[in-house]
């Protein structure tokens, strides 16, 4: 019996030996994981004149000398996003931006909005089509939208003047009809949701599907207008990694800060996941924002990935850049579950009440964000691992307005 004991310590003590070497291993690997990620991030973000020797991956034996290599090896890199804010590039208004959701537009009711530094006005024609057109009357450059919509036209409030959705003036009361025109652009309505093209290159003959996925249903559709640039807040809604400190009083509360986070996503994507959290994201151009989570039950994350958990909820945010310090927030909400929410009385002011809480919490602090980059700080000055999702969406706007031929991170077809 001794004798076996002894046998069956010593096979133990072998055991845990081979364990932890195999934990060593482990960790070395993931080290050297790290590592790679780390290089691939600052291959996007280094200059033309980076040299061989910081793109060679090194083999350490441990993970010290891995994270040593890591910081000594990797130069510090970042983009260039300080102020003060500069103007749009046109380039960057040759796509198809939604602008409101068509339940909001009805037949004798008009939207208006900035888009571009510029003033607009949506209204629906007497075919039921939704059209665009300046907002600024022709005759004295009255703001159209406080006016009304009669028989498909929209009318000024101070002479009368009436204007159909290709922005021909159809009416003048009291005078001789003159031969006078106000810009339009090009609009369109696919799947509840109203589209402008405010460029001056010829719009494409497709729109993007917005759509959530199969076996949701909507429950909620809001708009907002926030003091803030777009970019700013597409930064903040592409990042997760804020989550257990930024959103401690909503959706965030109790959440555990994790020893690492990361967002994993293909080599040439907009789209990923992150890791720990349950979450699927994509960056839709060009102003979009998709993301599904997976939930256990209210306020609680569930499992760790979005297929692992049985419910989910689906999100669209839209940023629509209104103008340098202002943003048209188009927020759609989707659940997989609960259907009988949709017919409680008043629930669309609690999703709304919910979605401002969390907004407000975002808003102190890219408020602040903005105010720094007006006085010249650099807001992506030194970005790590997790910010991969808003890093490329940077790269890809940079590549926009300098009218790169192919665009980065496109879905080859």
């Amino acid at each position: 019996m001794k004798k076996d004991l002894a046998e069956l310590q010593d096979e133990l003590t072998q055991a845990h030996r081979q364990v932890h070497i195999s934990e060593a291993r482990v960790a070395t690997a993931l080290d050297k994981l790290a590592y790679m990620e780390e290089l691939v991030n600052d291959r996007l973000l280094q200059d033309r004149n980076a040299t061989a020797s910081e793109q060679t991956s090194p083999s350490p034996s441990t993970s010290t000398q891995a994270t040593n290599v890591v910081q000594r090896r990797l130069p510090h890199k970042s983009l260039n996003v300080s102020g003060p804010v500069q103007p749009y590039h046109p380039r960057l208004m040759n796509f198809w931006y939604p602008v409101a959701f068509s339940a909001d537009l009805k037949d004798d009711t008009m939207v208006p909005i900035d888009c571009f530094e510029e003033q607009w006005v949506i209204f629906r024609g007497k075919d039921g089509k939704p059209g665009c057109v300046r907002n600024t009357c022709a005759h004295r450059a009255c703001p159209l939208h406080l006016g009304s919509v009669n028989e498909g036209r929209i009318q000024c409030p101070y002479h009368g003047w009436e204007y159909s959705t290709d922005g021909k003036c159809e009416k003048m009361p009291s005078t001789r009809l003159l031969d006078v025109k106000i810009k339009s652009l090009p609009c369109f309505e696919q799947e509840g949701m109203i589209w402008i093209w405010p460029g001056n290159e010829p719009p494409t003959a497709t729109l993007p599907s917005l759509q959530p996925p199969p076996g949701f249903q909507v429950h909620a559709e809001i708009v907002m207008e926030l003091p803030v640039e777009h970019g700013l807040l597409l930064d903040n809604l592409l990042d997760l990694a804020h989550a257990p400190f930024t959103h401690t009083s909503t959706f965030a509360k109790g959440w555990s800060v994790p020893s690492l986070v990361k967002f994993l996503t293909p080599a040439s994507g907009l789209q990923g996941y992150w890791d720990p959290y349950p979450i699927d994201m994509e960056f839709r151009p060009p102003c979009m924002v998709l993301s599904t989570i997976g939930i256990s039950k209210p306020g609680k994350l569930g499992g760790q990935s979005t297929d692992q958990c049985p419910t989910h909820l689906h999100q669209l945010h839209v940023c629509l850049p209104s103008s340098r310090q202002k943003t048209r927030l188009l927020y759609r909400m989707s659940l997989d579950f609960a259907p009988l929410l949709k017919h409680i009385p008043f629930m669309q002011y609690l999703w709304r009440h919910f979605a401002e809480q969390v907004l407000n919490e975002d808003l102190r602090l890219v408020l602040g964000q903005q105010e720094r980059m007006i006085n010249g700080a650099n807001v992506w000055n030194w970005p790590v691992s997790y910010d991969k999702l808003g890093v490329r969406y940077r790269l890809w706007r940079n590549a926009v307005e300098r009218g790169a031929k192919q665009l980065p991170f496109e879905k080859q077809m």
